[in-house]
């Protein structure tokens, strides 16, 4: 939504269903988008911006008020699926992020006693994380943890999340990792292009970044009590232009590979993988790396910037 030029609400969600779109992210809740949303059978997950953080996690009754105004408010209208509570708050390796990160599980608690015994079987609490959470990747499927663990944060989380039956929310940028490190990484490895195995985990073989990636958080969850915790990948992509190896060919390549690939799921654990691509327009008012204007599926004209198919 960081765009001075983007479509209307009804015209985003009208594009959602032409394409057989049907998961959305909205990284705050927005009335005209989740009016747009009404009957639309599109499922959302929604984040719970990190401002709003330490005021849910200390008052009960400010996470009754946010349940009731964002999401009871448009249910069952809208079908919710997921509350993200921060978005790459833990770590708290950011400078922004440290003074919000204490206020995570706290929240997640209080928003998910706020949905009671009938909204919470069908809206998972949980958080979404940075790759950079994970401080081992590499075997991916075994020598995976957590980094950060002076901070305490990811134990009580995975634990929260292993009692509510909820997944894990990891944004998974393969594109970042090849960015800072192509002396071990090829964009081949990178772009689920590799011809064959990349690297070998005991049993198991790796052709592709995305996959090991992965598969070192399922590792990091079971080294913190949650082997049974889902990972849902709430972002993936590659942006189309603004810097290094940001171009249509590698983006489109990478993305229409990301989709096909995800029904199968990973060498540790087989089957289908829910996973978000971010994001579905170019944002001109995104700050930041220029590449982060250059994410998008779609032109705010709606037409593609290449062509994947869901």
């Amino acid at each position: 939504m960081q765009g001075d030029n983007l479509p209307q609400p009804s015209q985003v969600v009208s594009l959602y269903k032409s394409k057989n779109i049907g998961l959305m992210r909205l990284y705050s809740p927005d009335g005209g988008a989740l009016n747009a949303l009404r009957g639309s059978g599109i499922q959302v997950l929604l984040d719970v911006p990190k401002d709003k953080l330490q005021n849910l996690a200390s008052s009960p009754s400010a996470a009754s008020d946010w349940v009731q105004n964002n999401v009871r408010a448009y249910s069952p209208d809208v079908k919710f699926r997921y509350i993200a509570v921060g978005n790459e708050v833990v770590p708290t390796d950011n400078n922004n992020n440290a003074q919000y990160a204490q206020y995570v599980l706290g929240a997640m608690k209080n928003i998910y006693n706020a949905l009671g015994n009938d909204l919470s079987r069908q809206v998972k609490v949980s958080t979404s994380l940075s790759f950079r959470a994970i401080g081992v990747s590499y075997p991916p499927s075994h020598a995976g943890c957590f980094q950060w663990g002076r901070d305490g944060y990811m134990q009580p989380i995975v634990q929260f999340l292993a009692s509510t039956g909820a997944p894990l929310l990891m944004n998974i940028y393969p594109y970042i990792s090849y960015k800072y490190d192509t002396n071990h990484i090829s964009l081949q490895y990178a772009t689920f292009t590799s011809p064959s195995t990349v690297v070998r985990d005991g049993s198991l073989n790796y052709q592709n970044l995305f996959d090991a990636m992965v598969d070192s958080v399922y590792a990091a969850l079971s080294q913190a009590g949650g082997a049974n915790v889902p990972i849902v990948v709430s972002e993936s992509g590659w942006p189309s232009d603004g810097g290094f190896a940001a171009s249509v060919a590698n983006a489109g390549t990478y993305n229409a590979n990301l989709v096909k690939h995800v029904g199968k799921g990973t060498p540790r654990k087989p089957g289908p993988l829910e996973t978000y691509v971010f994001a579905m327009f170019n944002e001109d008012q995104k700050t930041g790396d220029p590449t982060e204007q250059h994410f998008g599926l779609f032109y705010p004209n709606q037409q593609p910037v290449y062509p994947v198919s869901f």
